[in-house]
């Protein structure tokens, strides 16, 4: 995938097709922790490099953060690396439109729905929260975020809060990651319990010293491997289907017999032929053009039985 910066500068871009999938899919994401801390966003990419982040995240550890954002709405920490949420320009001034303050607050209560918050944000940010949320503590003092009172404020309220170790919400954060590129909970499956990670850019995902997928530090989404193109056919996930033998790393629209109808461009998909997996890749293709069809590539192929 080509990464391209994503300018979101007018009300406009609350209606980019980026920006509603994203918004619709975050809503197959649920918190780690009983108690949510609400952050605003940065102009620096992805905010957790960025001066206001750096300390935010001292205070931070073992509960589940989700920084509010204009025009995507919420990102949960753990999405932070994810395409397009890594790739877009907009303004971090905190001085938003009544447009932008309701689709950001109607995304922020469908995330947070019962759950405490500590919401440590000011300006436009504090007013989306204000909008939707009960059960909530604001620890920023003045309209600034980084003063040394505002911080202690953060820093005790956290103190208060049930913490869940690195170890428990590193499961969570990954299975986020695959329902978000999914688009559906039964990807958590991608992600078993035992699941092991080596790599410091990539990150390899392993189970049984097997290894299922990579997760990339470019786009921050995963790629599979034939391990994983299994989990897919089990799981009914963007399955494409042919009946002759792949013998090559480009599967065109005329071989494809069937395919799962909400596969878009770039989803990484399974192939299968007789009920068995020969292959993944990435989808060139719509599921429903793969079909239709008489020419094209529909799935670059990346691994294949051999």
């Amino acid at each position: 995938m080509n990464i391209t910066k994503i300018p979101c500068i007018s009300e406009l871009s609350l209606k980019r097709p980026e920006v509603l999938r994203w918004q619709e899919r975050m809503k197959l994401l649920e918190p780690f922790s009983d108690t949510i801390v609400v952050l605003p966003c940065s102009m620096k990419k992805p905010y957790s490099q960025s001066k206001s982040h750096t300390l935010f995240k001292k205070y931070t550890k073992g509960l589940q953060e989700v920084i509010v954002t204009s025009p995507f709405g919420i990102c949960p920490r753990e999405m932070e690396k994810t395409y397009p949420i890594q790739s877009y320009d907009a303004s971090t001034t905190g001085d938003w439109s009544d447009e932008e303050i309701k689709a950001t607050s109607k995304c922020l209560k469908e995330y947070v729905k019962d759950h405490k918050v500590i919401a440590h944000v000011s300006g436009g940010y504090r007013q989306a929260c204000e909008e939707v949320l009960d059960n909530v503590v604001y620890t920023c003092q003045d309209d600034n975020t980084r003063s040394h009172e505002s911080l202690d404020n953060l820093k005790n309220e956290v103190k208060k809060a049930d913490k869940v170790s690195y170890g428990q919400h590193k499961i969570h954060d990954l299975r986020s990651i695959a329902r978000y590129q999914f688009n559906t909970k039964k990807a958590d499956a991608l992600i078993p319990e035992d699941t092991k990670t080596s790599g410091r850019f990539n990150t390899r995902i392993l189970s049984n010293k097997e290894q299922i997928a990579t997760l990339h530090f470019e786009t921050g989404l995963y790629t599979l491997n034939l391990k994983a193109g299994q989990i897919l056919k089990e799981q009914e996930i963007n399955r494409v289907f042919i009946s002759f033998d792949l013998k090559s790393n480009t599967l065109f629209a005329p071989g494809i017999d069937k395919a799962d109808e909400n596969i878009i461009p770039n989803d990484e998909v399974v192939i299968i032929k007789d009920d068995t997996v020969v292959g993944v890749g990435k989808a060139l293709m719509t599921g429903e053009e793969m079909v239709k069809s008489n020419m094209g590539i529909g799935v670059k192929v990346r691994h294949q039985i051999k």
